[in-house]
């Protein structure tokens, strides 16, 4: 029998954050420990609140859940996306208030004592600016010793950036925190860029998978995607659909997903003040001869999937149960989803 593995995820929980946590929480070799939340798609307290509910949608009220940063290591505020990911960041989807509280002990506090009580064993998942993982290395310098893995959903190497023409917003939002977490010498670093989760593609087909499926979270997965639908439609994409970034990763922390090309490099984080600030800059310079490891790699850097992984996905949110009551939104979902439509280029 399989053991699951301990896992944390920080995330500023938006769409696609919510997705991998419905992913995490329904994959039964996975064991979420915690959740923590930082300012990004929205303020942290408010991505707090929206990870409960997402979680209480597949009866996971058992996982804490605590807020962290709302502001950068520089004291500034992130920007959030509300234009990408609605105006509470799950897509303007309207869920009951959450039954269980965010949790009294901050979410730094939550990262090291998950971590201490895990004997080594803990993987973390990112995907959010770092602020979180940046403040957890100043109060405990010893937590990359305490961790089996990092997972960094972050930055753009061969792909442009999504918030400058350079920038990745988990990267870009806090590039101070992001310098500190990727040089902090973990025994296992993996960064999954926009390289690869441009191209791993949620559809109106997706949308209508999971609205078939009739229970809470299909439901909620399904409409979720209305609002990120319309942003990368309109600014990403050439068909209507979107990236998917976060569950993405999460699959990949959870070793579900085997990287076609994953080379080991050398990472780290422009902090300057000039238009490259925020960029993640991996040195790709053996790319023409098989990306040869050099001495000084710190990070494994996914480059390719096989592009299938929404399925898998959407297999895993169908495993979950109960019956959908009405999921008020601000959208309407047919609206989007015709019939003849759904192919991802």
């Amino acid at each position: 029998m399989t053991i699951p593995r301990p896992l944390l995820m920080d995330c500023d929980t938006g769409v696609d954050d919510a997705l991998a946590l419905l992913y995490l929480a329904l994959s039964p070799d996975v064991d979420l420990r915690a959740v923590t939340t930082v300012g990004g798609n929205t303020a942290a307290r408010q991505a707090a609140v929206n990870s409960l509910q997402v979680l209480e949608l597949v009866g996971r009220t058992d996982i804490p859940v605590a807020a962290g940063a709302d502001r950068t290591l520089r004291g500034s505020l992130p920007h959030y996306a509300t234009h990408v990911h609605g105006d509470n960041g799950i897509g303007n989807v309207e869920l009951p208030a959450p039954t269980a509280p965010v949790a009294d002990e901050d979410a730094v506090e939550l990262i090291i004592e998950t971590a201490r009580q895990a004997d080594g064993e803990l993987s973390l998942l990112a995907t959010a600016p770092l602020t979180n993982l940046a403040l957890a290395l100043r109060r405990e310098p010893r937590l990359p010793e305490l961790i089996r893995g990092l997972t960094v959903m972050g930055g753009a190497v061969h792909h442009p950036g999504n918030i400058t023409p350079v920038a990745e917003a988990n990267i870009g939002n806090d590039p101070e925190a992001a310098a500190l977490v990727l040089a902090a010498g973990w025994r296992d670093l993996t960064i999954v860029p926009l390289d690869v989760t441009m191209r791993e593609n949620l559809t109106t087909a997706t949308q209508r998978d999971l609205l078939a499926h009739g229970t809470p979270a299909s439901v909620f997965a399904a409409r979720v995607l209305d609002v990120y639908f319309d942003f990368h439609e309109e600014v990403a994409l050439p068909f209507r659909g979107s990236a998917c970034h976060d569950p993405l990763a999460a699959a990949l922390a959870a070793g579900h997903v085997t990287p076609l090309l994953a080379p080991r490099l050398h990472v780290g984080v422009e902090t300057g003040e000039g238009p490259a600030r925020g960029a993640l800059v991996a040195d790709t310079r053996g790319m023409y001869l098989g990306y040869p490891e050099r001495a000084d790699a710190n990070a494994r850097v996914v480059l390719e999937t096989d592009g299938t992984f929404p399925a898998l996905l959407v297999d895993r949110i169908r495993t979950s149960t109960g019956t959908n009551t009405g999921t008020g939104t601000g959208t309407g979902l047919s609206a989007h989803v015709p019939s003849g439509e759904g192919s991802a280029a």
